[in-house]
């Protein structure tokens, strides 16, 4: 139960450095944006990576080869996704989220807010965490593909900034 021999201990310390190896190598050859936080499938393949990392040094039944192939495998298919939505403006759409716009010009947006499920409690720990001591100061608050929420104050009140890309709301007649 807590020793069952040194042949097993064995095993893990040389897969567990020969498959760390090929993994740096792997992240290296396909580049920074493999690991990234773009967007949900970003996500996906870096808990992935976690799990078949401690699949293969934990499992006698997965060999090394097996755990390096998988890897390569959500490396490939990362590539072919974020190759395919820069090329390809409709891919893009089917495969990524769009930012929403929470909070604009003093007034909180309810039902992108309900429909994204962000709480009033969240903006407003991400206006604290922005630096923003009041959100009456702030332009607006973006919930972004990745998850996060992004506060922008009034010095960054242009529709034409980096606001362009988000679709605002209707405005009450």
């Amino acid at each position: 139960m807590f020793f069952d021999g040194w042949g097993d201990l064995g095993r893990v310390i040389l897969t567990g450095i020969c498959a760390y190896a090929a993994l740096v190598l792997l992240l290296r050859i396909s580049g920074k944006r493999t690991l990234s936080k773009m967007n949900i499938f970003d996500l996906v393949v870096t808990v992935a990576f976690g799990s078949i990392l401690a699949t293969t040094l934990l499992s006698a039944d997965t060999s090394l080869a097996e755990g390096i192939a998988a890897m390569a495998v959500l490396i490939g298919g990362q590539y072919a996704i974020t190759f395919l939505s820069v090329r390809f403006p409709r891919f893009q759409a089917l495969i990524k989220a769009t930012p929403a716009l929470l909070y604009h010009a003093g007034q909180p947006i309810r039902a992108a807010m309900v429909r994204e499920r962000v709480t009033m409690d969240e903006i407003l720990a991400a206006a604290r965490k922005a630096g923003i001591g009041e959100l009456t100061g702030s332009h607006a608050v973006v919930l972004e593909t990745d998850g996060s929420l992004t506060v922008i104050d009034h010095r960054g009140e242009s529709r034409t900034g980096t606001l362009r890309t988000i679709k605002f709301p209707e405005q009450p007649s």
